[in-house]
């Protein structure tokens, strides 16, 4: 029995209240009756989770990530502390689960572990993703100090020849030394916060070292590992980062001899109705996939996020993909259902 997982489930726990749980259940209940075409989309809800994006630029050019393929042309934007901690403020309530990332690499933000603390001490569950490059001893005391709940580290591959292919300007050494640091911090501290779980990206690169990665993460001791499928753009005919192994591929190839995403897409999306994403620059977006900020619901630093969330935009939005999901390009490369 791994005693690890069931106390992070039992510590999830204390977040909850019965003003979250009750918005929780009437988000289901309004999403469930879109399903039916019940015109439910203008209910006064608000979101259990959401993606705050500290900064929209990055220390590392994954090549199929928005922002290292703009590496070069990006502006180096930060969250306003104060712009923060009004967002927080407004929907600490309702709020479950606040993500601190989106694009960019969160731990470039200086204030980024005051973040945390902030919404920690409003009682929302916090977690944090990040590549690992720039936590050393300072970083992972402040981290675990912090109240962090759950840390996803990116890790794809156990070689520096093969991590390299994709997570390109970074070093592997430094992702295994942040870890073995964040985990003996924890010892010193005596906390089981932050939970820390490491994403292996399957790549066709990288997918012979999944069993060293298994190896690893048991050296590691780390509290989870996740294979997780790729996003890859332009892969109708096939693509050199598309794994072998279909399991663990977003796509399949149809009839016509064209790649295809593996699962239908319904017209519907939860997503929608249970989350968003506030970038840096203030703008309230439908989810992750929305990298360009296209389909803006709102700015929060001009109005309030519930009135972003309930705008105009927002409800044309959730009623257009309840007709047809797949007019919306931001929906045609998304496994969310």
């Amino acid at each position: 029995m791994n005693y690890q997982k069931i106390y992070h489930w039992l510590h999830s726990l204390k977040y909850l209240n019965i003003t979250k749980s009750f918005n929780f259940i009437k988000l289901l209940i309004s999403y469930i009756l879109s399903i039916f075409k019940i015109n439910n989309t203008k209910k006064r809800n608000l979101p259990f989770f959401v993606s705050i994006e500290p900064v929209d630029f990055c220390n590392l050019r994954c090549p199929e990530c928005y922002t290292g393929k703009n590496f070069s042309s990006l502006k180096k934007h930060f969250l306003d502390f104060f712009q923060f901690k009004k967002i927080i403020d407004e929907l600490e309530s309702t709020l479950l689960h606040a993500m601190l990332y989106f694009q960019g690499e969160p731990l470039l933000h200086p204030s980024l572990p005051e973040m945390i603390r902030y919404a920690h001490e409003a009682k929302i569950y916090t977690s944090l993703s990040t590549n690992a490059q720039l936590i050393n001893e300072k970083m992972a005391e402040k981290l675990v100090l912090s109240g962090l709940d759950k840390l996803i580290i990116s890790l794809d591959g156990t070689t520096q020849e093969v991590y390299e292919i994709y997570r390109k300007g970074g070093n592997v050494s430094k992702v295994i030394k942040a870890v073995k640091t964040l985990t003996q911090k924890k010892r010193e501290l005596k906390s089981l916060t932050p939970m820390i779980e490491i994403q292996f990206l399957v790549l066709r690169s990288n997918e012979f070292q999944m069993k060293d990665m298994k190896k690893l993460a048991k050296e590691l001791k780390v509290d989870k590992l996740v294979f997780k499928t790729a996003q890859l753009h332009n892969f109708e005919n096939g693509h050199p980062l598309m794994p072998h192994q279909s399991k663990y591929s977003r796509y399949k190839k149809n009839k016509n001899g064209k790649f295809q995403l593996k699962y239908a897409q319904p017209n519907r999306c939860w997503r929608l109705w249970s989350g968003a994403v506030v970038n840096v620059d203030g703008d309230v977006l439908p989810c992750c996939f929305d990298k360009s900020g296209k389909y803006s619901f709102g700015n929060v630093f001009q109005e309030s996020f519930y009135q972003c969330w309930h705008s105009k935009k927002a409800f044309n939005f959730r009623e257009n993909i309840l007709k047809n999901r797949k007019q919306y390009e931001i929906c045609l490369n998304c496994t969310s259902r």
